[in-house]
């Protein structure tokens, strides 16, 4: 029983990538298809050869690539045998639909703007579609070790992190003074400080942040934990500054300009960062170079010239992520930053 619910677990799976695979590319390329119908003056011929290319191409791209990596990855065989750092699959996904994909709309984009005339009312699907399946591909490979039914372990889930293990009662200056001065009905102030799994202490006014534990009694319910659901959230927002990225690109004014060209060029390289594994340590550095410093300098740029098309919370996230990668990084390790007598 155990083995017919893993098949049909894996056969869902592999439908459901490849069906997010295949139906970006068609509906996109089905636009542009649409789009040089109305350029050519209803021509139906360019119309159909457009079609007959997508469908050779997902073809194309399945039985070449898509099903050999899918059949070396599950059987572990060949250069796939000991991937632990990087993601093949979500990697082919992403060269394979995402990148043809943001193609056809640049040159969507670029037809018009020669033709001097905007044939294609842009529409949010075709992009908002394109993320989704990435993002869906995500979560899946993400959720592929938990099994659908029952419950998750957890511990297999959590990420190691500083949790309250004991408790040291530390005294502090004031109470030894006291203390040595016999002061009569003196309670002894102390400190509590709390090491965690890292090696580092705490201190208690801090371990709120720090512990994982879990309660029962009457309000346990708020206290559950589920890894499958935090893996949706924690990829949604993981992709939500790159989602926000494209979603610029629809503005009217900037789709009819030459700046839907890097919006789409930085965002697919910010997307990248899906081929690295999750809590990776050089996942940081990669949403730094790839991500934050081009859009902090493209955001700005876009303020600048169409005004507040992105929000400016956007900006100060991607500011304020690459000061502190910057400071805790390289700057705390200089002598002027690394004194015990500063902060």
């Amino acid at each position: 029983m155990m083995t017919s619910g893993r098949t049909i677990k894996l056969i869902l799976y592999e439908v459901i990538e490849f069906a997010f695979l295949c139906v970006p590319v068609f509906v996109v390329l089905e636009r542009f298809a649409s789009l040089i119908r109305a350029v050519k003056f209803n021509d139906a011929t360019a119309y159909w050869l457009v079609v007959a290319a997508s469908i050779a191409y997902v073809t194309s791209v399945s039985l070449l690539v898509w099903v050999p990596l899918k059949f070396f990855v599950l059987r572990s065989r060949g250069i796939f045998k000991e991937v632990t750092n990087w993601r093949p699959v979500t990697l082919a996904h992403a060269l394979l639909c995402t990148l043809p994909c943001f193609a056809i709309l640049i040159a969507s984009s670029k037809v018009q703007l020669d033709r001097g005339v905007l044939c294609d009312h842009f529409s949010e699907l075709p992009v908002s579609l394109v993320l989704f399946a990435l993002i869906c591909v995500d979560i899946l490979e993400r959720i592929r070790p938990y099994p659908l039914r029952g419950q998750a372990d957890l511990l297999d889930f959590d990420v190691p992190s500083p949790v309250l293990t004991h408790l040291e009662h530390v005294s502090t200056v004031s109470s030894q003074l006291q203390a040595n001065r016999g002061a009569n009905g003196s309670v002894l102030r102390s400190e509590f400080k709390s090491t965690g799994m890292d090696g580092v202490s705490h201190p208690s006014s801090m371990a709120y942040l720090y512990s994982s534990d879990s309660h029962s009694g009457f309000l346990r319910f708020i206290w559950v934990r589920d890894p499958r659901p935090e893996v949706l959230l924690d990829t949604f927002m993981f992709w939500l500054d790159t989602v926000e990225m494209v979603r610029v690109a629809g503005v009217q004014e900037v789709y009819k300009s030459n700046w839907v060209f890097p919006i789409y060029i930085l965002s697919f390289f910010s997307i990248l960062r899906v081929v690295v594994t999750p809590y990776n340590p050089m996942l940081a550095f990669l949403g730094v170079v790839v991500q934050e410093m081009p859009f902090l300098v493209l955001r700005i740029c876009l303020v600048i010239v169409f005004g507040y098309v992105s929000p400016v919370l956007y900006i100060m996230k991607n500011l304020l992520t690459c000061l502190t990668f910057v400071y805790f990084n390289f700057l705390t390790k200089l002598k002027v930053f690394n004194r015990g007598s500063l902060f």
